[in-house]
């Protein structure tokens, strides 16, 4: 499995990189995770819009989502159009989304699959299972595994999300954990619920037992260096900081 970074940058992208986005590819098969802000580019300078197999979407904030509607534009007003790309997320989320366009511009370029707590089900060759996370709106984190027991190859990640167990247990024994971690070492105590640091992520990657951490959504203008560091204090395994071209191999 290879994992490529279209963006980390939480709330909203700076001039050096987009938002939370990554293009998960096995097989050949080509998942988009969290087409967020300013990743559209990214991922059209690695592979043609007609290309994608899939997108998942953890919630509905536009800096996780807000760049499936270029995508589906560039699909839709090709000649031909491409096929219906097959789109899951939580129920509900991407409505607004969805209704930016005019009638008819982009409703035939999509199949929305609604996804809930608990749910299992393959996009692919790849089987997922999500999980609720706690966040200011509805959102699903998502174990992905490809290949065969006893041995698949695992990639877990949070989406957005407040310090919960369930991160561990979404991550356990994961190949590499994709963890929100918005702040180097403490989050503000009105969005402590519903966001992490690196400290945080880097303790649900050792809870896991994960095999490496990769640090994504930190809030612009926080030092990746600081953010490295507070997770490599309580996580033992390999860390990395979302930046765009990141490749990690799985």
């Amino acid at each position: 499995m290879k994992v490529t970074v279209l963006g980390g940058a939480g709330g909203y992208p700076t001039a050096h990189q987009g938002c939370n986005g990554f293009l998960v590819e096995h097989d050949g098969f080509r998942l988009v995770v969290d087409p967020g802000y300013a990743t559209i580019q990214r991922l059209l300078a690695l592979v043609d819009a007609a290309d994608v197999d899939a997108v998942w979407v953890s919630h509905g904030h536009p800096d996780h989502c807000a760049d499936l509607q270029p995508l589906l534009r560039a699909r839709a007003l090709t000649t031909p159009p491409a096929a219906a790309l097959a789109v899951y997320a939580p129920l509900g989320s991407l409505a607004t989304l969805l209704a930016l366009d005019q009638p008819n511009t982009v409703d035939s370029a999509y199949v929305l699959y609604n996804v809930a707590d608990g749910d299992a089900f393959d996009i692919g060759p790849l089987h997922c299972t999500a999980r609720d996370l706690p966040h200011m709106v509805p959102n699903l984190g998502i174990r992905i595994s490809a290949g065969a027991a006893p041995g698949p190859t695992v990639l877990a990640y949070t989406g957005d999300c407040g310090p919960s167990p369930v991160v561990a247990e979404l991550a356990t024994g994961a190949d590499l954990l994709i963890a929100n971690a918005t702040h180097p070492e403490t989050v503000p105590e009105m969005r402590a619920p519903y966001l992490s640091s690196a400290r945080q992520a880097g303790a649900s990657a050792q809870t896991a037992g994960a095999k490496a951490l990769l640090l994504t959504h930190l809030w612009p203008g926080t030092d990746p260096d600081a953010a490295f560091a507070a997770a490599a204090e309580t996580f033992d395994g390999p860390v990395e900081v979302a930046t765009p071209g990141l490749i990690m191999i799985l």
